[in-house]
């Protein structure tokens, strides 16, 4: 690429930034003369670029809004993002023409993508999974995003810099197994090499990441996203409840997933379309949602514990009574 081509597209970039850059400042940007931005301004007119004049103390160029879209010129950090967003777009539902848009434009990106920037792109998609759930974005820091997939793709340990939720901070060696976006939240999942067990970690909690020397054999099991769901279920809350259902754990699932509860039952994945008496276990920080969800199953089941559930549903039951009655 010539040097005047080249600065006449870092122009198309800087006027691309938003508002209104005057003459001196282009000059002084490009390292050329004021005419000669001038000159450049012209030849990305001719290229159909809205380019508006702006007259006045203050006055400069600026890019107007058109009817066709000017070309665009993303860093590699940017370039990543709209890939990543366009990635995550095709779990939200899209239609049909929406879903081709969404590849053709994903496409188009790639093709002119540097070659480094498209390794640290397929070790990151090859890291991540994403859960059906979609919810509030909560973007994580890029170059810790990236320095995780990378970790995750070689098998290569991570010293990990974390302040949870009370803002205490602390700095950790993780074996990390994947990388998990569940409901607009990312998560990795891994093993705590000081603590010896898995956990999972709130990208948006850790502020560094650096890959140590060595590798290591990620354990057969659950997958990234399994792991992560699991462990929501069996977070601490203020109740730990236990229950009996009778059903197949199919159907126990379209109420109960794996978010919430956890089933007792070594042949729940392997046979889910067999009925038989099932054992939930679950916590919550309230009971009063769990009667009208166990009423919905309407399948058989008994409250081992708490008995304040008991309770609860004992006067869910005559409350439904009474409506009946009226």
């Amino acid at each position: 690429m010539s040097r005047p081509t080249g600065r006449v597209l870092t122009l198309l970039e800087l006027l691309q930034s938003g508002g209104t850059r005057t003459v001196a400042e282009l000059a002084d940007r490009l390292g050329v003369e004021g005419r000669t931005v001038r000159r450049y301004v012209d030849q990305l007119i001719d290229l159909d670029v809205p380019v508006e004049s702006v007259r006045g103390r203050y006055g400069g160029y600026r890019l107007a809004p058109g009817y066709r879209l000017p070309p665009l010129m993303l860093g590699d950090d940017e370039a990543l993002a709209v890939l990543l967003g366009l990635i995550a777009g095709r779990r939200a539902g899209l239609t049909t023409a929406q879903r081709t848009a969404n590849e053709t434009a994903s496409a188009k990106i790639r093709r002119v993508l540097p070659r480094h920037i498209a390794a640290r792109l397929d070790a990151l998609l090859d890291a991540l999974a994403v859960t059906d759930e979609p919810g509030a974005p909560d973007a994580p820091d890029g170059a810790v995003l990236l320095a995780l997939a990378d970790a995750v793709r070689h098998r290569r340990p991570v010293s990990i810099r974390y302040a949870d939720r009370e803002d205490r901070r602390s700095e950790r060696t993780l074996y990390p197994y994947g990388i998990v976006a569940h409901r607009g939240r990312w998560y990795v999942t891994g093993e705590d090499a000081g603590l010896r067990e898995d956990r999972t970690f709130r990208l948006d909690r850790i502020t560094a990441a650096r890959t140590l020397p060595g590798t290591f054999e990620p354990p057969s099991g659950p997958d990234p996203a399994e792991r992560v769901l699991s462990g929501f279920a069996a977070a601490g809350y203020r109740h730990e409840v236990t229950l009996r259902i009778h059903g197949t754990p199919a159907r126990v699932r379209t109420r109960l997933p794996v978010t919430v509860a956890g089933l007792d039952d070594p042949a729940a994945d392997s046979d889910p379309t067999a009925e038989r008496w099932l054992r939930v276990r679950l916590h919550a920080e309230h009971l009063d949602w769990l009667p009208p969800l166990l009423a919905s199953l309407d399948r058989p089941f008994a409250i081992e514990g708490p008995d304040e559930l008991r309770v609860l549903m004992a006067e869910f039951t005559e409350r439904l009574a009474s409506y009946a009655r009226a």
